[in-house]
């Protein structure tokens, strides 16, 4: 006897499906459901996870932001309790004895600026930092401008970076590049203006709101001895407790503190925070896959359903083809296979009307709405295509199985007296 042939398979698929016509139907659609929610659902969480992970990336990567503190411990006939802040010139000194260290930034801020374009005045923060700033601080200018380089530093010039919506409030839709602007009566010439970001980790309040200029001249202008916040970026991520640390130890010799005294700085270490980010939302996935696979299997204990009651249609068949010498595996290949393409139908409809609400959902504008920019738009990816189609096999086996096995322990001495 000849094994079952794919073919046949689907003949017998078909020839039930036209018995049970309604059953069927509503069994397909129940998996095409289960697997439209199981995609959708994966597919909001692939969009909040890549969001946040983006959200979180809009300060910059694997940073430590060093705050100024005082000292937590006597050191060396020094009294507890002394206000401990770098300087300038401390930034090329851990830049060259840090091990591990990618660059070190300064940052001096004007917390209240006075900002004027014509009759336009706004108060905003502005900072003095060093050029490598908008590189490991994600600040993307838009086209047409630039942010600070080398040359503004050591030439002390008076340019200055705008963020989008400070830039926005001073000029409107007007383009501020290569336009002068008065920073506390002294005339900068505007070069470049950041591009709109999404920013979730932030300090001193979002980017989009403060302005920046070389530091070297803002320390000329203003007079600032101190840095207001110092970031360390290592090289490699796995870096960065030793990084803070031998930021410490070089400080604590010039600045006289106790390098083990972790009151002395304030370090606000970013780079852990993202592992946590990113397992927050992957774990969000996770649940939100559980409550689609649950949907699933619904739809397949309707597909379990049909396969019963076709195994009792055929149950005379079933023993006839037993008695003449039939394997089990003959009997239960069909029924599984059969279960197998009750969910596939399914499946392949749940994914079409998946990929059409998709891209119907990606074409809906979340400009200015908050909310829809940080929730992302549904994504969906390779990996969430291998997860429905691996949950898919699983529930179509699952729903064959059992049913098969009934068939195979069918005694084919009673089948003659079935009716």
């Amino acid at each position: 006897m000849e094994r079952p042939r794919i073919g046949l398979v689907f003949r017998l698929f078909a020839r039930a499906s036209r018995i049970q016509r309604k059953r069927a139907f509503l069994t397909v659609m129940a998996i095409a459901w289960g697997s439209l929610a199981l995609l959708l659902l994966l597919a909001f969480g692939e969009g909040l996870k890549r969001q946040l992970v983006k959200a979180r990336a809009g300060m910059g990567t694997d940073l430590a932001i060093v705050w100024p503190g005082e000292t937590g411990k006597p050191w060396r006939g020094l009294p507890a309790g002394r206000p401990i802040r770098a300087r300038f010139e401390d930034v090329e000194v851990v830049r060259r004895r840090v091990q591990g260290l990618e660059t070190c930034v300064g940052e001096m801020t004007n917390w209240r600026a006075s900002l004027t374009n014509g009759r336009k005045t706004v108060n905003s923060r502005l900072i003095g930092a060093n050029f490598e700033y908008g590189e490991i601080r994600n600040h993307i200018p838009q086209a047409g401008g630039r942010f600070l380089d080398a040359m503004d530093e050591s030439e002390r010039r008076r340019v200055v970076f705008l963020g989008d919506e400070l830039a926005k409030e001073l000029y409107g839709d007007e383009p501020p590049v290569g336009r002068q602007l008065l920073v506390d009566g002294t005339p900068y010439t505007v070069v470049g203006v950041m591009k709109k970001k999404l920013q979730m980790g932030m300090y001193g309040g979002p980017d989009a709101d403060h302005a920046l200029v070389p530091i070297t001249t803002f320390k000329a202008q203003y007079g600032y001895e101190f840095l207001t916040v110092v970031l360390l970026k290592p090289e490699r991520r796995e870096d960065m407790p030793a990084v803070i640390r031998g930021f410490r130890e070089v400080l604590g010799t010039r600045l006289g503190f106790d390098p083990t005294d972790e009151r002395a700085f304030g370090i606000w270490n970013t780079a852990g925070e993202a592992d946590v980010i990113r397992n927050i939302a992957i774990g969000i996935q996770l649940f939100l896959g559980i409550i689609g696979a649950l949907t699933l299997l619904i739809g397949g204990v309707g597909v379990a359903n049909i396969m019963y009651a076709t195994v009792k249609e055929r149950t005379r068949e079933i023993g006839v083809r037993m008695a003449l010498g039939a394997r089990p595996g003959w009997i239960t290949g069909p029924i599984v296979l059969e279960s197998l393409a009750y969910t596939l139908v399914g499946g392949l409809l749940g994914m079409l009307a998946a990929i059409v609400v998709v891209v119907l959902l990606g074409m809906i504008p979340v400009e200015g709405n908050q909310a829809l920019e940080f929730l992302g738009k549904p994504t969906l990816s390779v990996p969430i295509g291998i997860a429905t189609a691996s949950i898919l096999g699983l529930v179509g086996l699952l729903a064959g199985y059992f049913p098969a096995r009934r068939a195979a322990s069918i005694d084919p001495a009673e089948t003659l007296r079935y009716e």
